[in-house]
């Protein structure tokens, strides 16, 4: 379960609470004020078996005596009790029930006690909220289901928290700030409704326009991301994730009852949905009220207008340090600003325009840098001094922004000072929608947090090849091999023929089982050679000397190995030794050494790993993580975002490394985690490369039974749904599922429908279709959505008809959506597509397929009635017809 049912906990009819008491200070005393004084306008009922009466309420002896069945009912007794007591309201039709009381994770008897709450509620699809929460506020009906100290205001940010004390801190902290929520959750434990699921909600919400998270840990990883993606391509989505030290994440996971994760992997995570991270409520609050404001960026170059140059550099500093973009004046700005400033102006950015500057200098500066075509964002700053007015200077600029034509850069300001006039100008300029901030480095940080929501958005809508067309693994081999070896270490022979499997290049290794053998095979591959030690015990053969570089002649080798055997002998005497490997030199000119590798996260499942490698490894922690499956965008992103990429550029007279060759490396490792389950771990270090290309000079590969099926946290590409289809006229098509390099394919079929056609499946005329539609119908969650393509005989990517179907978040029901183009249309293409789609709802276990057809579009209408769909009218709109079948009876 996702989204069911949770409308009542955020606009419910009829409230109970459990627990009621008359005990002053008491959870059930203050959650009972809080329902009566929010202004709550449905049916409250109190119970406590005492009964008597609170806040002007009757309390009811028992949940027997409600006069109906609460929507929603609040708990906070024992706990003891309280799995029973769920199951008795679930029965009645209560729909969701926030469970305030802790004592439901921990030791057995809490567990037991956990499992019984859900197995209560399951049967009727009653949601729980909690337990161990502080409840949940819903300001637009008045609810406060909680025991927080006040109400907030309402407002357009919906909040959800982990911790109900960071809830109720928040509360606190937004009241004098003005900041007003739509909706606010505390979910505690977290036994059902979870992060996911709430993702999901908030979405759809009208009324939310930004969602702010408190995370400690998540629960289900898949649900997450792909409720996390879909939502952030709705609206905003700001978190703020605790544990991200090792001591913080311990201590989070015993408050919770849940596991947290390694902090690296939920910020690869938060990048791969798109979701903004911020450290402190300060950044959390200025993010969501930047975003939720502010224009979208159609770049990264800032422009800096200051009276005051000292803050003019100290921005100019920070904003570099996070790695952003200084925007350089262009010579018309130049030439306006001389003639608009005094001759001693710093004439470039940042715009010093004096201390004495005023409201009309302050404008006057500020459209010249706006008008600049180099200039994607501005900075606009002002310290306090005796000779001019701080609130004049806000005037002139929210006159200035107010004036303009939309759409325009967006304005930040930062006005420094704590003054009466310093506030009252902030407050004008806030007024006018222009973000503003106590310093430049407050300023420049939200800057940067528009920069890295932008850079995660363009993310969402890239649509990159998945696989380069002529990456042809052999599957087969490789899973041979796996199923050859079943569980644990792979021998570095069989590692390495694993990843030649998928075209990582490597050495071919020969085993020796002594120094004599070594010298003959060392004479047949061709000195100079190295020798490794064959041990199943010895993982790091580095750590024992057990790696001979170089060796030239078979002298060399025979001495070496045997002087290596002694040495093995004495310092690992319980080793298991099989032999040696002789394997070429690799000779590269300058060559860097990298590590790529996997590893499985108790929670996220396999996650890909690239950075600086060789023997301290460990020591630089120059790493960036990902989450399977990769694209080569994706792959090139995680090498920039290391320090060992500075060099990989090029740098003096070392020429830059292929880094291409390193992305596809990484894809192609990433496709072998996909491909294969029971790929546990790897490791490949030292990876080589220089700007001839790469090499894998030493790997590890562990096998291990995969326990959880949906073991990655995003669906990989559905390959098992390729296939073919023949039309009326005998002519095939390939059909499959669609991928983001699918874009130019479908925006050329887009082009050859006719503009009748168009209509009747958009509903709308539409000339062309956008990148940004193009990259949503491409760029697909396959998750929740599918799309099969049927691509042109005779046109490579062509695509001529395409069949749609989006889940909803409960996995219940999935509407389609087909067209096909006039050029095919007639020939059964699309019957056959429908009817392959139907078959994929099956597969997924939906209950119904549906869709919405014009009345006027009588052949679709005939298809899906031969295809068994009914037809019934849409209430309230005359003109659609609502075609569903039911897939399980």
């Amino acid at each position: 379960m996702t989204v069911r049912n949770l409308d009542a906990f955020s606009a419910p009819h009829s409230v109970a609470l459990i627990g009621a008491s008359h005990r002053p200070g008491s959870v059930g005393n203050r959650v009972a004020l809080n329902l009566v004084e929010a202004g709550f306008k449905g049916r409250l009922s109190f119970v406590n078996p005492k009964g008597g009466t609170l806040a002007g309420i009757d309390c009811l002896s028992s949940i027997d005596a409600l006069p109906e069945a609460p929507d929603l009912a609040v708990v906070c007794i024992p706990a003891e009790p309280i799995p029973g007591l769920v199951a008795e309201l679930a029965a009645k039709g209560t729909r969701g029930v926030v469970v305030i009381s802790a004592g439901f994770g921990g030791g057995e008897e809490a567990q037991a006690r956990r499992q019984a709450l859900l197995d209560g509620a399951e049967p009727h699809l009653t949601r729980i909220v909690g337990p161990n929460c502080v409840g949940l506020l819903m300001p637009r009906v008045g609810l406060n289901a909680s025991f927080v100290h006040m109400t907030p205001k309402l407002g357009e940010i919906g909040f959800v928290s982990q911790s109900g004390a960071v809830m109720a801190g928040i509360v606190d902290w937004a009241a004098p700030r003005g900041i007003g929520f739509s909706q606010m959750w505390s979910v505690g434990d977290m036994a059902d409704v979870d992060f996911g699921d709430l993702l999901n909600h908030l979405a759809n919400d009208r009324d939310t326009k930004v969602i702010l998270m408190y995370v400690e840990a998540v629960t289900s990883a898949r649900k997450f991301m792909s409720a996390a993606r879909a939502a952030a391509r709705a609206k905003p989505v700001i978190v703020m994730k605790a544990g991200r030290t090792a001591q913080a994440a311990r201590a989070a996971a015993s408050h919770t009852g849940a596991i947290a994760g390694a902090d690296d992997i939920y910020d690869a995570a938060f990048r791969r949905a798109g979701i903004l991270r911020v450290t402190t409520l300060n950044q959390l609050f200025g993010a969501a009220a930047l975003l939720s404001h502010t224009r979208r960026l159609d770049g990264e170059r800032l422009a800096i207008v200051t009276n005051g140059g000292g803050f003019g550099v100290l921005a100019t500093d920070d904003l570099i340090a996070q790695a952003g973009l200084l925007a350089e004046l262009g010579e018309g700005t130049v030439a306006t600003l001389d003639q608009r400033l005094p001759a001693h102006w710093s004439r470039a950015n940042p715009v010093d325009i004096i201390g004495d500057a005023d409201g009309a200098r302050y404008a006057g500066a500020l459209e010249a840098v706006l008008d600049d075509d180099g200039v994607d964002a501005v900075l606009v700053m002002n310290c306090p001094t005796g000779i001019s007015s701080s609130l004049q200077a806000a005037e002139a600029v929210a006159a200035t922004v107010q004036a303009r034509a939309k759409p325009m850069q967006p304005v930040l300001a930062a006005w420094i000072g704590d003054a009466a006039e310093t506030n009252e100008a902030r407050h004008r300029l806030e007024q006018a929608d222009v973000p503003t901030y106590a310093t430049p480095s407050e300023a420049v940080g939200a800057f940067m947090h528009l920069v890295r929501y932008q850079r995660g958005q363009a993310e969402l809508m890239e649509t990159p090849p998945s696989l380069p067309a002529d990456f042809q693994p052999d599957v087969e081999a490789a899973a041979r091999l796996i199923d050859e070896h079943g569980e644990g270490w792979l021998p570095e022979p069989q590692a390495k023929a694993l990843f030649a499997a998928y075209g990582i290049p490597t050495t071919v290794p020969r085993i020796a089982r002594d120094a004599d053998e070594a010298a003959a095979v060392a004479g047949e591959i061709g000195f100079p050679v190295v020798v490794k030690v064959l041990s199943p015990d010895i993982l790091h053969k580095s750590d024992v000397g057990g790696v001979l570089l170089n060796l030239g002649d078979a002298q060399t080798v025979a001495t070496a190995v045997r002087q290596l055997a002694v040495r093995l002998e004495r310092e690992v005497p319980d080793a298991r030794i099989d032999g040696f490997l002789v394997e070429p030199m690799v000779r590269r000119r300058q060559p860097h050494e990298l590590i790529l590798g996997v590893t499985v996260d108790r929670l996220f499942g396999p996650v890909l790993l690239f950075g600086a490698g060789g023997t301290a490894v460990e020591v630089l922690r120059d790493r960036a993580l990902a989450l399977p499956p990769l694209n080569l965008a994706l792959a090139r992103r995680m090498i920039e975002e290391t320090r060992i990429y500075r060099l990989l550029r090029g740098y003096r007279d070392q020429r830059a490394a292929d880094l291409d060759a390193i992305a596809l490396a990484l894809v192609k490792l990433s496709q072998l985690v996909v491909d294969h389950p029971d790929v546990a771990e790897v490791d490949i270090n030292p990876l080589l490369v220089d700007a001839d290309g790469i090499f894998a000079v030493d790997a590890r590969v562990r096998l291990a039974p995969a326990a959880d099926p949906e073991r990655l946290a995003i669906r990989p590409y559905p390959r098992e749904w390729e296939g073919t289809i023949t039309d009326r006229d005998g002519r095939v098509y390939a059909v499959r599922p669609v991928r983001p390099e699918d874009e130019p394919g479908l925006v050329a079929g887009f082009r050859q429908l006719s503009p009748e056609t168009v209509r009747l499946r958009f509903f709308s005329p539409l000339k062309d279709m956008s990148h940004r539609m193009a990259a949503r119908l491409t760029q697909i969650d396959y998750d929740r959505e599918i799309a099969l393509v049927a691509l042109d005989s005779d046109q490579t990517g062509f695509i001529v008809a395409v069949v749609r179907l989006a889940a909803d978040p409960d996995g219940q029901t999935g509407e389609f959506a087909i067209v096909v183009g006039d050029p095919v249309a007639g020939r059964g293409l699309g019957s056959a597509l429908l009817q392959r789609l139907v078959e994929y709802g099956r597969a997924r276990g939906l209950a119904e397929v549906f869709g919405i057809v014009l009345r006027e579009n009588v052949r679709m209408l005939d298809l899906c009635r031969r295809l068994g769909f009914e037809t019934q009218s849409v209430p309230g709109e005359p003109e659609l017809i609502r075609v569903a079948i039911q897939l399980k009876r």
